[in-house]
């Protein structure tokens, strides 16, 4: 693996989507990454050529894996298009639902209703863990009072209460300012998460901006001194120049802190689902989970996430082995 042609986001996703918190516009207007690109200069492809197709959809925060395992998966198997799309992990599971793809991208865990209808559909998946991410929750950088915040605090600021909600209401100390909100959106896996652990179910502030492009909420945070914003740990380190990073009940989200599980409640796995039956029918799509199962570690860290422990993506390939 050459490493060194991931070591900016810039150059993984030179032909990748843009990519939003777990969902993007583009995506959901049919817009999809395809990659059957001939093999890079001094890579050696492997032995055995493949042809056929491969369909992905959901995470875009798991798409910064996937989009450089695709690259680098163009030169092992140049005739195999491999096409992901960028719905959001709710959006992802609705194709996943509908038969429209061999796997999907999730920055959360299926939820009850989606395995239903997938048992009504017939689909039977299999969950495969490739990170760990640590969803960051970022303000602007001449935000110098809010740098170390409690679970309280963040629901304090976080849930809707009917009032408008200013620094000074979490801290007498803080400014006497209006907060200003940005949070992906609602087909976002990472939304469904932060509601999961943070919210506690209850409703988020309701001036709060929502976007299913990590971009724009970037741009939000970074361009307004009152705004605060959530997303994935990789979003966070490719514009870190522009936001600050909270600390959360006194740790900061990193590599370490994320891998050792210090960073709770907001250390989280990513995964994708694959279908069963396109894993022992479909031998490019067999091909292309194998290959991102043997990369993920490396690609996770390359784009700003956590690799597993070895032994994690060793059960994963035996239980993907088990599949074919």
């Amino acid at each position: 693996m050459k490493k060194w042609k991931y070591l900016t986001m810039t150059a993984v996703m030179g032909s990748a989507l843009m990519l939003g918190a777990c969902g993007s516009d583009s995506a959901q207007n049919g817009n999809n990454t395809e990659t059957n690109a001939p093999a890079s200069s001094g890579q050696e492809a492997a032995d055995e050529k493949l042809q056929g197709s491969v369909a992905g959809d959901g995470s875009s925060t798991v798409a910064p894996i996937i989009e450089a395992v695709v690259e680098e998966y163009a030169g092992a198997q140049p005739d195999v298009k491999v096409s992901v799309g960028v719905s959001g992990t709710g959006g992802g599971f609705e194709k996943f639902i509908a038969g429209e793809t061999d796997f999907s991208n999730a920055s959360r865990n299926i939820k009850d209703e989606e395995e239903a209808k997938l048992g009504e559909a017939g689909i039977d998946y299999t969950e495969l863990a490739l990170a760990y991410d640590g969803l960051s929750v970022v303000v602007n950088p001449e935000n110098d009072w809010a740098k170390d915040l409690t679970v309280e605090q963040l629901q304090k600021i976080w849930i809707e209460d009917g009032k408008e909600k200013k620094w000074s209401d979490i801290d007498p100390s803080w400014p006497d300012e209006k907060i200003v909100y940005y949070s992906p959106g609602t087909d976002s896996g990472t939304y469904d998460y932060f509601d999961e652990i943070i919210l506690d179910g209850a409703d988020l502030v309701s001036s709060a901006t929502l976007s299913e492009d990590d971009n724009m909420l970037v741009q939000g945070v970074s361009g307004d001194k009152n705004a605060i914003g959530f997303f994935g740990y990789a979003y966070y380190l490719e514009n870190k120049d522009k936001l600050n990073i909270v600390k959360v009940n006194g740790v900061e989200p990193n590599n370490e802190t994320i891998e050792a599980g210090e960073y709770t409640p907001l250390s989280r796995p990513l995964f994708t689902y694959v279908k069963n039956s396109a894993m022992k029918d479909n031998e490019a799509a067999y091909d292309f989970i194998k290959f991102t199962l043997e990369n993920a570690g490396d690609m996770a860290e390359a784009v700003g996430y956590v690799r597993l422990p070895e032994e994690k993506y060793t059960e994963g390939l035996k239980t993907l082995e088990g599949l074919k």
